[in-house]
C-alpha cells in the first residue's frame, strides 16, 4: 500500500504559517508515510520567485507530494461566478504542473439553495469536461471526489448525495478524470460505501481513508474509532488489485497524535483485510 495523509488537523497551522511545509514532510516521515497531501490553502503566491522556490523546496524533500486538494465551485447560480471559478481552477491545475504534483482534486461544488439539482449537475459535468481538455496538456491527473464539506464553503457539496454524485461520474465517464473515492462521505450521506466503490472502481485512482461518527451525519471522528466499514472496503480494494494512493484525510482534530494513530491503525487494517 501506497500510503498518504492530507493532515486536515493541522490545516490552522500550515495556513498561518505557524507550521511550515517542510514541517510537515518531516512529521510525515517520521510516521513512515510514502508521501504526502497538502491544500492549496498552503501555497500563498502565483508569483515566478515563489514557485521557483516552492518547487525546489519540494524536490529537496525525501516524500512526494501526491495530491492537492482545491475547492471549484462550479454549482454557483451566478453564471460569471461560475466563469471565474473555472478560470480560478484552471489557474489551480498550471500551478500543480509547475510544482510536479501529480493530482488535484477537483469537485462539483455547493448545494447553493437557488441552485436547481439538474442544472448544477449540468453545470458540474460541463466544467469539469473543460477542466479535463487543459489537464491532459499539463500532465495533471484530476480526480473527482464523492466530497461533503470542507471549512472553505457554506454549504455542503451538491453532490454529497451518492445518487448525485453518480450522476456527475456518469457525465465524465468517458474523460481522463478518474476518481478520488472517500469511503467515509459515504457513510456520512447515510449510505453503504461497497456498492458504490463497486460500480465506479474502474475509474478509481485514489482512495481517501476517513472515518464518521454514525451513519447518517457528516462528522469525522479519528481513523478507526467511527462507523465507517473500512476494512470491507480494503478487502474489496485488495482483492481487486488495487496499486493506487491511500489517503489518510486525519479530520479528528488531535494534530499530531490523531495523524499518527491514523497510519499505525490504517497499515494494520490494510494488512488485516
Amino acid at each position: 500500500m501506497k500510503l498518504s495523509c492530507l493532515p486536515v488537523s493541522l490545516f490552522p497551522q500550515l495556513t498561518d504559517g505557524s507550521m511550515t511545509l517542510p514541517d510537515w514532510f518531516a512529521l510525515a516521515s517520521d510516521c513512515g508515510l510514502n508521501g504526502v497531501d497538502i491544500s492549496m490553502s498552503f501555497l500563498h503566491s502565483h508569483a515566478a520567485a515563489y514557485l521557483r522556490q516552492m518547487r525546489e523546496m519540494l524536490e529537496a524533500q525525501p516524500l512526494p507530494v501526491v495530491m492537492c486538494t482545491t475547492y471549484p465551485d462550479f454549482t454557483h447560480p451566478d453564471r460569471e461566478q461560475r466563469r471565474r471559478e473555472l478560470l480560478y481552477f484552471l489557474s489551480d491545475m498550471a500551478l500543480c504542473s509547475q510544482l510536479g504534483i501529480e493530482y488535484l482534486r477537483v469537485l462539483a461544488g455547493q448545494a447553493h439553495p437557488e441552485t436547481n439539482v439538474d442544472d448544477g449537475i449540468r453545470w458540474a459535468v460541463e466544467n469539469i469536461r473543460r477542466c479535463a481538455d487543459y489537464a491532459d496538456t499539463l500532465g495533471i491527473q484530476l480526480v473527482y471526489e464523492d466530497h461533503g464539506k470542507p471549512g472553505a464553503w457554506d454549504y455542503i457539496d451538491m453532490t454529497f448525495q451518492p445518487e448525485r454524485f453518480l450522476r456527475v461520474v456518469d457525465g465524465i465517464w468517458d474523460t481522463p478524470v478518474g476518481i478520488n473515492f472517500d469511503i467515509g462521505n459515504i457513510v456520512a450521506a447515510g449510505e453503504d460505501p461497497l456498492p458504490v466503490l463497486e460500480k465506479v472502481y474502474p475509474k478509481v485512482e485514489t482512495i481517501h481513508v476517513t472515518d464518521m461518527a454514525a451513519w447518517g451525519r457528516f462528522e469525522p471522528v479519528a481513523i478507526g474509532s467511527g462507523v465507517v466499514p473500512l476494512k470491507d472496503s480494503f478487502r474489496y480494494l485488495k482483492a481487486n488489485g488495487f496499486g493506487g494512493w491511500v489517503s489518510i484525510e486525519e479530520a479528528s482534530g488531535r494534530g499530531e497524535t490523531g495523524i499518527r494513530e491514523a497510519v499505525a491503525y490504517t497499515r494494520r487494517l490494510w494488512d488485516e483485510a
